[in-house]
Parts: C-alpha cells; structure tokens; sequence
C-alpha cells in the first residue's frame, strides 16, 4: 500500500493526457449517473426517534398521521376588520382551494378572540415532506385572491410553506457561499503561489471533486436516504480538503524541484512529491474518512447524510490528487522547462551566465516568531497554550442544545414574519402535542374516554390552551386512537417542555396508563425535538468513543508510534473543545447577534456538537499527518529527535497555514449564511482550524515532542544518524539532466 501513490503519480506522470481525460470521463459519467437515477429524498418515517417516533409510527399506522397544514390570514392594514368583505373574500379562498389537487380538505374559517383576523385552514395531501413540494400552487392563489381583495391583507403561513421557504433560503445561501468562498479562495492561492496558473490547479481540482462527488451522493442516496443537506456539506468540505490536498502536493513538488536546480526532470520530481506528501494525503484522507464513518453510529438520516457526503468527497479528492494532479504537474513543469531552456539559451549566445535563484528561507519571519517560545522555552510554551486552549473550552460545559424549529427560522423567510402574526392571533397553533394509543378494536370506546379524562386534565393546566377543546380521533378499524392537546407557548420554550413532562410523566400514567394491554406514546412539536435531542446524546458516547480509538489506531499503524498516537488524540480533543467553548461564548448568548447578524437560540443547534467533533477530529488529523510525516522523514535521513522536530516544523508551517487560510475563508464564508445552524458550523470549523495550524501545530505539538525527544517515538527506534531516507536514496526513474 506505501507503494500506491508512488505507482499511480509514476503511471499518471508518463501518460499525462491519458490521466487528465480519464479523470474529467470519471466526473462527467459520475455526474451523469447520478442525474440518471436521480436522488432518493428521506420520507418523514426516515426521521421518527425515540417515543414521538413511536407515536408516529402508531399513528401513521391507523391512517391519523400528522399532515400538512397552510393558513391563510385575512386581516385589515389598519383599523378594525371588515367582517363582512373579510368573508367574502374568505369564500373566494375556499373555494379556488377545493378544486386544487394538492388540497385534501378545508376548514370553516375561524374568528381569532380579539375579532381582528380571521383564519382559514387547509391541509393538503400527502406526507409532511410532500406539503413542500406541494405548497407552491396554495401560495400562488393566496397571491391571486389577495389582488382581487386590495382592502384586506390575505397572506399564508404553515409548515409546508416555512419548509419551502427554508429550502430556498439554503440554495440562495449556497449560492452566496460560492460568491464568497471562489473570489476568495483564488486571492489566498495567488498569494501562496503567485501564479494564476499554479493557483487554478487547486481550484479545478476542488471544483470537479466536488462535481463527482454530488453525481455519486445521488446513487448513495438510494441505499441512505438523502434529507437535503449532504450538498451542504460536499461543498463546505469538498472545497476545502480539495484545495488542501492539492496544496501540499504542489508545495512538496516546488520544493524537489528547487532541491534539484534543474537536473531532474518533471516525471521524476512528480514520482519524489508522490512519495512524500501523496503517501501523507492518503493516510490524511483514511482518516477523515475513518472519522467521518463513527456517524453512522448515531444512526440518524442526518447524520448519516453528513457522512456519506464528506466520505464521497474526501474520498474523490484523494484520488484526484493521486491521479490528475501528478499528470497536470508534469505538463505544467514541461512547459516552464521548454521556457527555461529558451531563456537559458537566449542568454548562452549573448556570453550571459545562466541566472539561478537564491533558496528562500523554509521558514519565514512570522512563522519563525511562531515556533521561536516551543524552540526556546518548550515547557512554559506548553502550559501557557494548554492553559490558553482550556480557557476557550471552560464555556462548552455550559452547553444548551436545542432541535431547531419553525419557531427559530430565520424571519428573512417571508412566511416566518406571517407564522408570527398568525400565532400572535392564534396563540393555540403555536405548539401541538399527540397522546396516540393503541388497542384491540373492542377497547376502543375504553380508550377514548381515558383519552378525554386526559385531555380535561390538561385543560385544568394553566400551561394548555383553554380556547382550544381537546380532539380525539379514532382510525377506522377502532385499533388506534389520537388526542390532540394545544400549548400556547413556541416549542422551545420552558413551558412547552414543562406541559410536554406533564403528559408523560403525570396525566398519561394517571389515564391511558391504567389500561392494562395499551400502548401509548407522546409525539408532537416538542416531542420530536425533545426525543431527537435525547437520541443524539445517548448517542454522544459511542461516537465519541469510536472516533477517539479509531483516531488512535490510524495514528499508531501510520507512524508505528503509540506515544505519537496518544499525542494526536489529546491535540484533537484540545482543539474541539476549544472551538466549541468559543461557540458557546458567541452563539449561546446574544452580543454577537449584530456582529454576526443572527438571532440567538439561546443554545446551540442539537446537531452541531456531534458533527463538529466528528469533523473537527478529520480535519486535525489532517494537519497532524502531514506535519509530523515531514518530522519522521527528517529522523529517516538521520536528523535527531530535536532537529528533526525543529526541521519539520519549518519546513511544514507554510503550507500548513497556506492551507488553513483557504480552509478558514470557505468556513468563514458560511457565517454569513441565513441558517443559523449553517452560521454555527462554519464558525466553529473556522476558528478550530485557525487554532489547530497557530496553536496546536506551531506551539503544542513542537513543544510536546521537544520535551519527549526521542521518547515521542516509542516503540519505533528512531534512525541512526547518516542513514539516508529510502525516497531520497534511491536514484530517480527518470534520467537526471
């Protein structure tokens, strides 16, 4: 396996055009593959956990399932409403509703109690996922009837039309993050290579890995549902370990070709870079990959959407780096070749000497300050920053997780300002809970009056709505029975919890409960979000655990060190925590709401955590593979353990940081992003890559290695001084110049 990428850079490199036409029919015949079959979408059974997806599942089985709800507001721009023209206009509604296909019934309209709204509801048909899909033709003959009514506001609310209008507001978001994210990834490489040639190779590299990988999520998608995301996270991720991994392939490329002055050619310098950086951007992507797999652990359509799309696109920006990039290098280095050739001569046959370029520094100014406190004094070096990186953790274990809802949309989603005019009227709507109980048909009549001694229970509640009877219903064979109960409080609220803690805990024990052979199950708006907030922690551990040894392992069997794999899981750890505790501080609270331009949660996304560690360990290993790889490699030519720590360092802290730019600016591009689930992400991800490339790798780590010297390396023995590396050893394939 060591010999892999070595084999393939040396096949691309002799065959250039070969590699790059089969690499652009590999992206092209994944695109078309998955247009062809198309995407798999998750159904609304592919998100039931816990009871309220057991109550789901009851209901659904007697046909008494949620469905999509619109309402349509009339009310009067100012002033009292006009009752009658209101009504008028509210049989206008009614009746182009009816006739719609995607209209299963609609309600009588309904007066709110100040007498100033009046409210028709209308459920669609289908599943809740459907009404999205669906909702378009409401919306536009709410718009109709709205024009033909200039003295009332008409307008329409529910959750097929949030859920539509969140859909769009993340494909217009995605559309913002590439205007931001290319402009400024092209500006960072430009810098870095100051070649607009060498600068597009990452891009286009990233670019069609990101395009392959979104053909081949579409076929993965049938065996894993896709719930809408995963193309959230090819991009975030795709362009980000697309980019890096090309850098530090190119970065090792320039550096052989500066080592040898021009008497190597470009296939053998190619078959050097891939020896090196090619073997350390593989283990780097087995352990993104190997991270990224512990989600599926959680065993949640989310999650393991996430998984399966930075899976994909790690996994093709391996291999196009291991491919394509080694062929481009070599027809880009023959040409720079040809052009110094020509100069060269120009310059023979005018009696000028050839010009060579002086060697830069491997380490700059900057840089060299960074590693100067590790290099000088390496024990006070390591308490401050641990210190430094606890102080920024000390706040994740203040942590509040919430299930975003309609209720924490942004109000840039115009049905989300009409959602808070209809609950202001119709406070009843705000939240639902759905007590579902099961039985033989016979019992049915026995359940349902336990159901409405439930159902007076909570309305002797304060925390229930009064204004809003409590319904049963009961399937048609008499087996499934459901009470709806109404809560006047958002979802998110301490009330909500607390009414939804009173059903389960007092009155459906007290009630349904005492019917022997009955099951019953709680489910509804803060059910589902309270479930799926306990399914993930109860999940927390086993994740974690998983990607900790797994971590562990790849770091071990990659530098057959285990001190080196203890080392890699602390920095990991260290890192995460660090950017979550800096989460908290900015999103938990409400400061930073101008700053950012969001509006607080007053916790953080329930799925953020979960994910960002899983992440944030794939990426840190990123740069830990391929920072201590240039460490090993100068112990293997005979360094000692300080030297070669010191050599490493330096010679890696360009392209590390060179890479953490790009990193950072396409994370960063995402908290401008509406969602602020989305914002919450690319913050955290930012910052932890900002820490890990200035603190964990230019600080820590050198400071850990140099106070463990060759201990750090234990069991592998490190090299005899004077023993030359095998990469550089051996003679090159190609002719020597």
């Amino acid at each position: 396996m060591r010999r892999v990428p070595v084999r393939m850079a040396r096949w691309s490199a002799r065959h250039p055009w070969r590699a790059i036409t089969g690499w652009f029919m590999f992206v092209v015949v994944c695109i078309g593959v998955g247009i062809t079959v198309g995407s798999n979408p998750a159904t609304t059974e592919d998100f039931w956990v816990g009871e309220a997806g057991r109550a789901e599942a009851m209901a659904t089985e007697g046909g008494l399932q949620r469905k999509p709800v619109e309402h349509v507001i009339i009310y009067a721009d100012s002033g009292p409403l006009d009752m009658a023209a209101a009504r008028v206009a509210a049989e206008d509604l009614t009746g182009r509703m009816r006739v719609l296909p995607e209209v299963d019934s609609v309600a009588a309209p309904v007066l709110s109690q100040d007498g100033n709204v009046l409210r028709v509801s209308v459920v669609l048909t289908g599943t809740e996922l459907e009404g999205r899909e669906n909702v378009g033709s409401l919306l536009d003959q709410t718009a109709e009837v709205a024009d033909r009514h200039p003295g009332l506001v008409i307008e329409e609310t529910g959750s097929p039309s949030i859920s539509k209008g969140v859909n769009d507001q993340r494909g217009e978001d995605l559309a913002l993050a590439e205007r931001i994210t290319l402009p400024m990834t092209i500006i960072a490489l430009l810098v870095v290579f100051g070649s607009v040639v060498m600068a597009s190779v990452p891009l286009l590299l990233a670019l069609s890995s990101i395009a392959a990988a979104l053909g081949l999520s579409m076929v993965a998608s049938h065996l894993l549902p896709d719930p809408g995301i995963g193309t959230n996270m090819i991009l975030l991720i795709g362009l980000a370990v697309g980019v890096d991994y090309t850098l530090f392939y190119l970065k090792r490329e320039r550096e052989e070709r500066a080592r040898a002055e021009g008497r190597v050619g470009s296939e053998a310098l190619v078959e050097l870079a891939a020896a090196t950086a090619g073997r350390a951007i593989v283990a780097s992507g087995l352990a993104v990959i190997v991270s990224t797999a512990t989600l599926y652990l959680a065993t949640d359509v989310i999650f393991s959407s996430l998984a399966t799309g930075t899976i994909l696109v790690v996994s093709v920006a391996v291999i196009s780096s291991l491919t394509v990039l080694p062929a481009l290098l070599v027809k880009i280095g023959q040409r720079a070749e040809r052009r110094a050739a020509k100069k060269a001569a120009r310059r023979a046959r005018r009696g000028r000497p050839a010009r060579t370029k002086p060697a830069k520094p491997e380490t700059g100014r900057v840089f060299g300050a960074l590693l100067r406190p590790a290099q000088k004094h390496p024990a006070a070096t390591l308490c401050v920053s641990v210190l430094v990186m606890l102080g920024l953790a000390a706040p994740a274990l203040g942590m509040k997780l919430v299930d975003p809802s309609r209720d924490t949309f942004s109000r840039d989603i115009p049905a989300m300002p009409v959602y808070d005019r209809l609950t202001s009227a119709f406070p009843e709507l705000l939240v639902r809970h759905e007590v579902v109980a099961r039985s033989t048909p016979d019992r049915a009549p026995e359940v349902r009056q336990a159901l409405a001694e439930l159902g007076r229970r909570a309305q002797a509640d304060p925390l229930f709505a009064h204004n809003a009877a409590p319904v049963v219903r009961t399937s048609a064979d008499g087996r499934i029975s459901v009470l709806e109960l109404a809560v006047p409080y958002p979802a998110p609220a301490d009330e909500a919890i607390a009414s939804l803690a009173h059903v389960r805990e007092d009155y459906l024990p007290a009630t349904v409960g005492t019917l022997p052979g009955v099951q019953a199950a709680v489910s509804g708006d803060v059910a589902r979000g309270q479930d799926y907030v306990d399914h993930e922690m109860s999940k927390l551990p086993l994740v974690i655990g998983a990607l900790l040894l797994l971590t562990f392992v790849m770091t071990v069997v990659a530098f057959r060190s285990v001190v080196i794999g203890l080392i890699g899981v602390f920095l990991n750890l260290l890192s995460a925590a660090a950017a979550l505790g800096a989460l908290v501080v900015v999103f938990q609270g409400t400061w930073a709401e101008g700053l950012l331009d969001f509006e607080s949660l007053g916790a953080i996304a329930s799925r953020v955590p979960l994910f960002l560690i899983v992440i944030l360990f794939g990426l840190s290993m990123d740069y830990q593979v391929f920072v201590v790889s240039r460490i090993k490699e100068a112990m293997d030519n005979g360094m000692s353990a300080r030297e070669a720590v010191l050599a490493g360092i330096a010679r890696s802290a360009k392209v590390v940081t060179s890479a953490a730019v790009v990193m950072v600016t396409v994370f960063g591009a995402f908290v401008a992003l509406h969602l602020t689930e989305m914002k919450q992400m690319g913050f955290c991800l930012a910052l932890a890559v900002l820490l890990d490339a200035l603190v964990i790798r230019m600080m820590v780590l050198p400071s850990i290695l140099l106070l463990l010297g060759g201990k750090a390396w234990w069991p592998l023995r490190p090299a005899r001084p004077g023993r030359a590396s095998a990469v550089h050893a051996r003679p090159p394939t190609q002719t020597v110049r």
